[in-house]
């Protein structure tokens, strides 16, 4: 069972919203950062299963689920948001990103490389990507909430806005059904596509042991991204999962999860 650290001040305290599993060990704690439009409560049975070893530090990243919000949201930005985070829970942690937060988690070992001990990028490159997720925004935007008393009534209008099944639960577990609001900052998001889908460009390296995990059904990872990786972090190293997509933690959490340990691990 994981333990809420609520934040005093909700949207405008500075400090995102954690959810801690396990206790302390002998091993660095592993710090988890979701993608866009998730929350650290989607990570609960990863990191609970690898809290066994080591104490799990899932975060809320800004502008999403019990953090803040805030008008920026670039990578340097949210780096500094997980440094913040890694200080306050004895200053060395092993990282793990997802999308979005594969992208923060990979600024965080460039502009705050002594904080991070092992990183695991999962299925995410440093690249700017051409495509853009602000559809899902429009979608949530249109969803008639004052009508809506149960997430299955979302789901059932997202399912009319064209938004695939797995996608529908997915985005109503960031719905606020008691406020009849969204835990997402679909204004700044929206406003912030365009960062959200690049990299900035940098001059740093990162020598650390880096494990780039990819679903072998995502197209998120191509070949030719490679030599682009190994120049930021020249001990990366690569592996696919079988039968995963890009939501690889949730296509195949068994296989993830012992991926992601077997690395931590060794």
């Amino acid at each position: 069972m994981g333990v809420v650290v609520p934040r005093s001040g909700g949207y405008h305290d500075f400090m995102l919203n954690t959810i801690l599993h396990g206790a302390p060990s002998d091993q660095p704690p592993l710090l988890i950062a979701h993608g866009l439009y998730g929350s650290a409560r989607n990570w609960g049975v990863i990191a609970r299963r690898l809290s066994d070893e080591r104490q799990v530090v899932a975060v809320d990243m800004r502008n999403h689920a019990y953090s803040f919000w805030d008008e920026h949201h670039d990578y340097p930005s949210l780096a500094q948001d997980l440094a913040e985070v890694i200080d306050s829970v004895g200053g060395r942690a092993d990282v793990l990103g997802h999308s979005m937060g594969g992208k923060a988690s990979m600024v965080l070992a460039l502009e705050h490389g002594a904080l991070v001990r092992k990183l695991v990028v999962a299925d995410i490159a440093p690249v700017t990507y051409s495509h853009s997720q602000i559809q899902f925004i429009e979608a949530m935007r249109a969803i008639d909430l004052a009508g809506i008393t149960r997430r299955s009534d979302a789901e059932t209008q997202l399912a009319e806005l064209g938004v695939e099944k797995s996608l529908q639960s997915f985005f109503t577990q960031s719905l606020d059904l008691e406020q009849k609001r969204w835990r997402l900052n679909l204004d700044v998001l929206g406003a912030e596509m365009s960062k959200i889908m690049s990299f900035p460009k940098t001059d740093s390296s990162w020598g650390g042991s880096a494990l780039f995990l990819t679903g072998a059904a995502s197209d998120y990872m191509l070949p030719e991204y490679r030599s682009g990786i190994r120049a930021l972090f020249p001990k990366a190293r690569f592996a696919k999962i079988p039968g995963a997509g890009h939501w690889l933690h949730a296509d195949r959490p068994r296989e993830f999860e012992a991926a992601v340990r077997t690395f931590l691990n060794a």
